[in-house]
């Protein structure tokens, strides 16, 4: 496709887009003195319209029925997650036994190492990715002194090379093959937070598996936004939050993902709740606990169901949408963004270097892109800021942005353009 960097042009773009109907279900901010550019749905997605109906009905049942909403409201909160389950095994590529929604990311990241980060004799390293969100790094680095071993011995990070900011997945294959029989967990975030980078990640599992290890994944900025396949990639388990791409409320509930081959393994320590228990025999309240099958046993408590009917909303929405019909807009929405961020760059080549960090080749990458502003710092970000633009921050001088395929437009990312360029003179 030729792009321009024209309003006529992205207006035409806009015009014969399948998706275009979706922006008009979600809520921009009216913060703003005009009207804004939101590009951060890699940090917190728009608000559903719907949601706060999703909201309200479980409220209404709560002061109709009380307690008795769990068995009589139009969604019984007694198995309100069974009602987002196939919803949301579409968005990862799973198959609904293998989904479970619940907790949030971390804890659900904890919940899942405790099961299959289990060190013994010489495996017990950890392979994961250099420079991972803060909070990946703390709960790896946890795990490994929860089991008492010596973090630098046992937790691997595999490093860009040298002159370059993306790792090189050779360097991830290499690693794991050169640890070998060591090896007990490979942890990654299936795209990079700070780069946009997006793994391999079918043929990181089919390394890691070809060594004995088990492999799993942190999908904070991929569930939404990646087309996944994690059932028939044979990842082992994987977790993601529901707030950045998938719209679901700040700090809303996350996704569990365990394959399939591990639905019934009693013996598979865990750290268990009531709720995770075989649901047939639950309420018996017998001692010794027997999980439930699939990726349902990982559960602690039971939903938290107002966070869940937020997530509901939007899952609905996607479902309507489709991964399929999501993943083709991004990829042009995204590449007609670089389009405009490298006419910009060109334009103002003597003033400001512009710098895409986050790889070029759309199967490398998602919605997200990272944009290194060589030669300004902040001002630059608070110049966009002052225009409408809300977007990302990043330490020392990255802009990140991510044209969300459900309500960003053409338009949007024209208009980023024009602020940009704006903002840089």
């Amino acid at each position: 496709m030729v792009y321009q960097n024209t309003i006529e042009f992205a207006r035409e773009m806009d015009a014969k887009d399948p998706l275009k109907a979706f922006r008009d279900k979600f809520y921009f901010p009216t913060f703003h003195s005009k009207e804004v550019v939101y590009l951060t749905g890699n940090s917190l997605g728009l608000q559903p319209k719907s949601t706060s109906d999703y909201i309200k009905n479980e409220l209404d049942a709560w002061a109709k029925f009380g307690v008795e909403g769990h068995f009589l409201a139009d969604k019984p909160w007694f198995a309100y997650h069974e009602f987002l389950t196939e919803k949301a095994a579409k968005v990862v590529g799973a198959n609904p036994g293998e989904v479970v929604i619940t907790h949030s990311l971390t804890t659900n990241l904890h919940l899942l190492m405790v099961s299959f980060y289990r060190p013994t004799g010489k495996r017990t390293k950890i392979i994961c990715e250099a420079k991972a969100f803060p909070s990946d790094q703390y709960a790896l680095e946890s795990q490994v002194k929860f089991h008492g071993l010596d973090l630098k011995e046992n937790l691997i990070e595999i490093w860009p090379r040298e002159g370059e900011v993306l790792i090189n997945e050779e360097d991830i294959i290499a690693k794991i093959n050169e640890v070998g029989d060591e090896l007990a967990l490979v942890m990654i975030g299936g795209v990079n937070y700070f780069t946009g980078q997006l793994f391999d990640m079918e043929n990181i599992t089919k390394a890691g598996h070809s060594v004995g290890a088990t492999v799993g994944f942190d999908l904070a900025h991929a569930a939404g936004n990646i087309n996944l396949k994690l059932h028939d990639w044979g990842v082992d388990f994987a977790a993601w939050c529901g707030y950045k791409y998938l719209n679901s409320s700040p700090g809303g509930v996350s996704g569990i993902f365990v394959h399939e081959r591990h639905a019934y393994k009693p013996e598979l320590p865990r750290f268990a709740g009531w709720w995770g228990y075989d649901k047939e025999t639950r309420f018996q309240m017998e001692p010794g606990f027997n999980p439930m099958r699939g990726a349902e046993g990982w559960q602690l408590s039971n939903a938290p169901v107002l966070g869940m009917a937020a997530h509901l909303a939007s899952l609905d929405i996607f479902d309507e949408a489709g991964m399929e019909r999501i993943g083709a807009k991004r990829d042009v929405l995204t590449a007609y963004m670089e389009f405009v961020i490298d006419a910009i760059s060109k334009r103002n080549a003597e003033r400001c270097q512009l710098e895409i960090i986050t790889p070029r080749d759309k199967t490398k990458r998602g919605a997200q892109l990272s944009i290194v502003a060589h030669g300004q710092g902040k001002d630059l970000f608070d110049a966009l800021t002052k225009q409408g633009v809300i977007a990302d921050w990043r330490e020392p001088n990255v802009i990140r942005i991510a044209p969300a395929p459900l309500y960003n437009s053409f338009e949007d990312c024209f208009r980023f353009g024009q602020y940009l360029e704006a903002a840089i003179q």
